[in-house]
């Protein structure tokens, strides 16, 4: 059950279109892992290991597995071959990335990275130069980061658990590309965790718009 006044304010916002988005969730979700170059980016190993995987096409070396495919539990995850990875949340990253004249040789900051999924995309772009540092406030979810980064094999980054205005003080003018995922109120997890629907409120999303503003403008 998705709470009432989420609805009325989606159906206002989409008039005709409401129906159509109410029928998205009836349907599956997409999943998706995507290879690190620095551990092989040979994808037939994967398929010939029972994966059955589809080219993300907007995202280098995205790839849709299947539900029977379970990533997750094989030691290529631990070992850091791959990252798994909602396909949509791999288009940020892939498009910072191009509109950049050389990622390979930039500074890059990621404001809000935890768990460290558009991070380590950034991260197979720069190659291992440059410097990537990858930002996260809450000191749990900054270890989480930490985690992902050593998995992952990057060596060219730097995880640093701050409030975006002291990154703000101290690197003004600094970086090459910024890219934020300012926390949110958590509308797009409602279809897979139902603790998102019962922790929405319009006085919660109005609390997170203001967040937003603030990071976005230290960005």
């Amino acid at each position: 059950m998705l709470p009432q006044e989420f609805l009325e304010r989606m159906e206002n916002m989409l008039g005709e279109e409401y129906p159509a988005f109410l029928k998205s969730y009836d349907i599956a979700r997409y999943q998706a892992l995507r290879l690190n170059p620095q551990k092989g980016d040979d994808v037939s190993f994967l398929n010939r290991g029972g994966f059955s995987l589809e080219r993300v096409p907007w995202a280098e070396h995205g790839y849709y597995y299947t539900a029977k495919d379970t990533p997750g539990k094989h030691p290529y995850h631990e070992a850091g071959v791959y990252y798994i990875q909602e396909p949509s949340a791999m288009a940020p990253a892939a498009y910072l990335t191009r509109q950049m004249a050389d990622s390979a040789g930039e500074r890059i900051l990621d404001l809000c990275a935890a768990p460290g999924g558009k991070s380590t995309q950034i991260a197979a772009a720069m190659a291992g130069k440059g410097t990537l540092i990858s930002n996260e406030i809450h000191p749990a979810r900054a270890k989480i980061l930490s985690e992902n980064i050593e998995r992952m094999g990057i060596r060219n980054a730097v995880v640093t658990n701050e409030d975006s205005g002291r990154l703000t003080k101290y690197f003004p003018a600094f970086f090459d590309g910024i890219i934020v995922d300012a926390p949110c109120s958590g509308e797009g997890m409602f279809r897979k965790d139902e603790t998102a629907v019962t922790e929405w409120s319009p006085e919660n999303v109005c609390r997170c718009a203001g967040r937003q503003q603030e990071i976005l403008e230290n960005a």
